[in-house]
Parts: C-alpha cells; structure tokens; sequence
C-alpha cells in the first residue's frame, strides 16, 4: 500500500506526458525514488516541464485510496504483474488502472474489441450482439467501450453467452455514462471489469475518448468494427490498433448506410472481413487451444451458415425472454424440470424460507446454470453457500446470477449476498 501511493502520486502529476513518466521510471526504477529525488536529478532527465514533480503532496493520493477502499475498487500498475502485459508493451500505456469488478490475467486469455458507432441502424445493433454473443461463447473476451449503440449491444450480447466482458471508460469508475447503462456497468463489474486511467469523478470529457481508445485496442488481441461513419471514434480504435499491431475485423455493412462508410471503406484498405464471431475466434484457435476449444462455445463449428445463424437466434432468443414475466407452468413440469438438473440439490419449492414474490419463471427460458442456481436460491444466500450448494465452478455461478438479475428473477444486496426475487411453487 505504501509503495502504490507513490503511483498514484506519479500518475496524478498533470502536463507530464507518458512518455515521459515511462523514461523517468526507467532512469529512477520506481515511483518513489522519483518522488524523493530532487530539482537537479529530474533535469538530467527531462530538459523542462519537470515542475509538477517538484509537489510532494500526498493528499490527493491518500484520498483517492480511500475512495477505492471504500467503494472496492482496485488499482494495477505498471508494476504490477496483473498489468496486461500488451497494454504494457505499446508506445504510451497508463501508469495506472483503476478497476471495478475482477481483471482476469489477460495474457492467458484471448480478448478481443468490438467497437462502433453510437447512432447505429438496427441491423448494427442485432448484428453486434450476435457476433459477441458468438465470440464469447467460444471462450474470448469480450473488450468495449460501453457506450450506446454497437458498445451497448456487444455487452448485452457476451453477458447473455455467460461470457466476460471488459468496459474500458472515458470517464472515472464512479461516473456511469451514458447514465441509461447503469445495469450494464453492474453486470460487467459482476462477471468481468470496468477499467480507466482516469481518477474517480473525471467527467466524460470528449477528448477522454480517443485517449481511452488505445487501451482498447491495446489489450485486446484484435478489434471488431460494426458499423463506423467516416467520421468515428471507432475508426480512431482502428488506426490505433493498427499501430499497435492487432488485427482489424470489419462486419460488412450496407454500402448505402452513413453509419458503415467508415466501417466499409477499411475493407478495402485490407481489413479481415469476418461475418461472426465465429469467424474472429477461429483467427487465434492456434494460439489459445485451451480457451477457445475447451467449452460448448465451438459446437457451433461445423454447421453450416444457416444451422449456425439459427441456433444462434434460438439460444439468443430464449436468453432474451429472461427479461420478460411468463407465465408460470403446471407445478410437476416445473418441479420435475429443476430437479432433472439438480439431483443432489435442494428444489426451489423445499426451502427453509420461502419468499412469495411476483415474479414467474419459465425454466425452458433458463441455461442449466440458471437453473441450478435458481433451485439452490431457497433464502437470501451468500454468493460462496450459492457456489457451495450447486457444486458448480464460481465464473459460472456469477455469471448465472449475474442473468437472473437482468431478468428480475434475483435482487443482489449488499456483501455478495443473492435475494430470490420469483414465485415458490410449493406443493
């Protein structure tokens, strides 16, 4: 803790640029032997602009690691080996990121970007969620921007898939934009992370954003781009990760649509037409044969075009249901339902306490994660009872809950603590 004051110390020293920092931290080894040197030792460094060094307050830092204390937050440095080691290898990484939620060691991983437009056609918006809903399914992560639009539906789409997804912001973890995402941001922190460079309260400034944009790109091990005018900053994502030397995925759009000129005219500079997810997971098989081939997700393979959309469509579907009341079925269907999946497990009609609440479940609209973390859910229940009682992995009991808050059928309170929030059927 007394070493990542002094981080916070050095990121939070305004008109130094990164490059810099970088070239002090390699010269001093550490942020504290910075802080510690004097006037002379920075001029053989740096030939001017030396002056924010020479603040030696601490109380900025201290608060700022109180806030994060306070709220759960976590900072990675540059220092640390949790740092995603790509991010750390590009021309200006962050000194710092600060994270809500749990940031998975990305360099076992294959993360990938899907970027676009905020003022997307619907056809953006379906395709998006698809093709991450895909990609996520196969077992890459999701990376994005979390804005409206293409962002928006690109998370909904890896969460529906069980997957993870990282939300790189242009603004400081306790400001929610747009604000109508605020469910998003605690579904993303639930299963994945939210991170940013920029220190709690920054305002989403436009000039954040294409600073936020080489994160983006840069942990990821390529970008998608799903409809992008010709003046987008999806398109500033693009020219970034090119420098950075990740692949450019393009969904084709429709040629007459403003929304896909910029998107489009990357084809034919010699971006990597792919047409799902699919198609961009199938790029980097070779190089994460554990990630990308050891779940359900490649089922999808081998099927025709057509097999494949429709199965897609069917599973997206029955996910999507999970957002609307249904009516309940006969009681044995759904006595018998659970219990098929949970054998060893307590029904939802035997809890110690129940609680009667309006909310009716279809069990043909749950995954059998879903279920099985429903049937266990008999009281309010700690997440780690929860992962206890169904036996099964805690990724995939977080993400299980994580969906049945979406759909209304779990309320979340506080210390990881679940309150079902659907209708017992009792005998």
């Amino acid at each position: 803790m007394s070493e990542l004051k002094y981080w916070l110390w050095l990121s939070l020293r305004r008109g130094i640029p990164r490059t810099d920092i970088l070239a002090l931290l390699e010269h001093f080894g550490s942020p504290e032997n910075i802080y510690f040197a004097g006037e002379a030792d920075y001029k053989a460094v740096m030939a001017s602009g030396y002056e924010p060094l020479l603040d030696k307050g601490m109380s900025a830092a201290r608060e700022i690691l109180s806030m994060c204390a306070d709220n759960g937050w976590s900072i990675v440095t540059l220092g640390d080996a949790l740092y995603p080691a790509r991010l750390r290898n590009i021309f200006d990484p962050p000194v710092l990121l600060y994270v809500r939620g749990r940031l998975p060691d990305l360099g076992d991983e294959a993360p990938v970007a899907i970027v676009g437009t905020r003022s997307c056609t619907p056809y953006g918006l379906v395709t998006a969620e698809r093709v991450s809903y895909e990609a996520a399914r196969a077992g890459a992560v999701i990376v994005t921007g979390m804005a409206r639009g293409i962002d928006s539906a690109a998370v909904r789409g890896a969460l529906r898939a069980g997957g993870r997804v990282i939300g790189v912001l242009g603004s400081g973890l306790d400001v929610v934009y747009p604000r109508s995402n605020e469910r998003l941001f605690d579904d993303v922190a639930a299963t994945g992370a939210l991170i940013t460079e920029f220190t709690p309260g920054t305002p989403p400034a436009a000039a954040n954003f294409p600073v936020r944009n080489r994160i983006l790109s840069g942990i990821s091990l390529g970008v998608t781009l799903i409809e992008a005018p010709e003046r987008s900053g999806a398109l500033i994502t693009a020219s970034l990760a090119l420098e950075q030397g990740r692949d450019v995925f393009v969904i084709p759009g429709n040629v007459d649509a403003e929304s896909c000129r910029g998107s489009n005219a990357l084809l034919k500079e010699g971006a990597i037409p792919v047409m799902s997810g699919l198609d961009i997971v199938e790029q980097y098989l070779d190089l994460y044969p554990e990630r990308l081939r050891g779940g359900e997700g490649l089922k999808l393979r081998g099927l025709d075009s057509e097999a494949r959309e429709t199965l897609v469509e069917s599973e997206m579907s029955a996910a999507g249901k999970r957002r609307a009341r249904r009516p309940a079925p006969a009681r044995e269907t759904v006595k018998n339902d659970i219990s098929a999946h949970n054998e060893s497990k307590k029904g939802i009609d035997n809890g110690e306490d129940p609680v009667y609440i309006d909310i009716l479940v279809d069990p043909e609209t749950l995954t059998l994660d879903e279920r099985a973390v429903l049937g266990a859910l008999d009281r309010t229940m700690h997440i780690d009872d929860i992962t206890v009682k169904t036996g099964l992995p805690s990724m995939a009991v977080m993400s299980a809950l994580t969906m049945l808050e979406i759909s209304g059928c779990v309320v979340q309170k506080p210390g990881k603590f679940f309150e079902p929030h659907f209708k017992l059927i009792s005998n």
